[in-house]
């Protein structure tokens, strides 16, 4: 049975080594082959929004730009029903492959057989 690995990003900007640390790992997980579901909440879901370069500007971290297009290539990407919601944020506002949905969904993956769910 694969596992699957699902992650949780509830900072921005305002906490860039946080939020890359889950942007790196999920990208690392891609890269490694597992199933991987990045979610997006709270001021992370800035980062799904079509033709906004994401960039935390951390010294010695990969672009954030590159880590969100690994995780799209092989992933999936969600933001949060209310998180795009309270941001007015449509599925039209967002970038190609990235999906809205809700805690159901999210509930429904990290209960799945062989899932590690991680919140950063």
């Amino acid at each position: 049975m694969a596992r699957s690995l699902v992650i949780k990003v509830t900072s921005g900007a305002e906490a860039p080594e946080r939020c890359n640390q889950a942007f790196t790992v999920a990208a690392a997980a891609v890269a490694s082959g597992a199933e991987v579901s990045l979610w997006l909440t709270g001021e992370a879901a800035w980062f799904a929004v079509a033709g906004k370069d994401p960039d935390l500007e951390l010294p010695h971290a990969a672009p954030l730009a590159d880590l969100l297009d690994t995780v799209l290539a092989a992933g999936t990407v969600t933001v949060c029903t209310q998180c795009a919601a309270r941001r007015d944020l449509a599925q039209d506002d967002l970038a190609q492959g990235v999906r809205i949905a809700g805690a159901p969904t999210f509930v429904e993956e990290t209960l799945s057989d062989g899932a590690q769910a991680l919140v950063y």
